[in-house]
């Protein structure tokens, strides 16, 4: 469904039903019940893999609390990666519902379709005062920095990964990261930022593009978010077993691809399948088969669990003050 647009200086309703209606919260009973099963179902499925690998575990809570800090660290470096990009826009939200519109929207990448995700984003943000065409052009714009950025970090970690197997690679993958360098780069142009949000039929203001300094940034933090999450991916792997082959940039690297091509493959909530399958082929000739798969289902559980923690506040906050309005 593609979002109504709202031009400069006009203010457009969306068709959506008022949150006292009954079909509407009949469809977010629906959609909160889907999320709640798709990421519940990751979690056991994930924890059975795990507990059954048979490896010997070395845990180190230490280590493992660590990766799960860490990921949430890159988690606040992303919102406020989006709430810079909304400033450049005249759009303003404040730390705390921006963090909750953006928590809670991530979840939606649990149901088929990663449009739910992006959707979630802009409905939320338009609830909270921002413009429909920034609310939903940000969300895009930022996703598209995401894969560019993390495709530039695979073109030059993948390299010491997977150079000794593959020796013509180092080529291709500098080729990777120059080519995602230059479509990044093109963010900078208001002429193609107006052609991309044409695309998702956004019908934006003329100066469409938030101008350099937040797409700099913004490409900037969505860098740091990768290698963040490939030194979690490290510490989970140190505070789980003994794996002294996987460095940091291979952590990096796997991680990196990994969730990218989970990011790309439309039908796979959450990437479910493809992220796994990429992390093995990635680390496989690195820490071996059982290894791979025993951090593949690890990283997955710990991702969970990350998602799900920093929802929950917002979640039940939420439910809370509905219980109090209706009572």
């Amino acid at each position: 469904m593609s979002p109504p647009s709202a031009r400069a200086g006009t203010t457009k309703r969306w068709g959506a039903p008022t949150l006292r209606s009954s079909s509407w919260r009949v469809a977010q009973w629906i959609v909160g019940i889907a999320i709640v099963a798709f990421a519940a179902r990751e979690v056991f499925r994930r924890w059975a893999d795990v507990r059954d690998q048979p490896l010997e575990w070395h845990a180190r809570p230490v280590l493992i609390i660590g990766s799960a800090v860490l990921v949430w660290v890159m988690y606040a470096l992303l919102i406020g990666a989006w709430r810079m990009m909304l400033a450049a826009w005249g759009q303003h939200l404040a730390l705390v519902p921006a963090a909750r519109i953006w928590t809670v929207s991530s979840l939606g990448k649990y149901i088929p379709g990663k449009v739910w995700a992006i959707a979630g984003m802009a409905m939320m943000a338009r609830r909270a005062g921002v413009e429909a065409w920034a609310a939903t052009a940000s969300a895009i714009i930022l996703q598209a920095l995401a894969v560019g950025s993390g495709a530039a970090v695979v073109g030059v970690t993948g390299v010491a990964l997977l150079e000794t197997e593959y020796p013509w690679i180092r080529p291709a993958l500098f080729g990777l990261a120059a080519a995602s360098a230059a479509g990044m780069a093109l963010l900078l142009s208001p002429r193609f930022v107006r052609w991309l949000l044409r695309l998702a039929r956004i019908d934006a203001p003329v100066a469409a593009s938030p101008g350099a300094a937040p797409v700099v940034l913004g490409a900037a933090a969505n860098v740091v978010a990768w290698t963040g999450y490939g030194v979690a991916l490290w510490l989970l792997a140190r505070g789980l077993l003994v794996v002294p082959e996987l460095t940091v940039s291979r952590a990096v690297a796997a991680f990196t691809a990994s969730y990218i091509a989970g990011l790309l493959f439309l039908p796979a909530p959450g990437g479910l399948g493809v992220r796994e399958g990429v992390f093995v082929l990635m680390l496989d000739g690195v820490v071996g088969t059982r290894h791979a798969l025993a951090l593949a289902a690890a990283s997955r559980l710990l991702l969970t669990v990350t998602e799900l923690g920093a929802a929950a506040p917002f979640l039940a906050s939420y439910s809370r003050e509905r219980n109090v309005a209706e009572s």
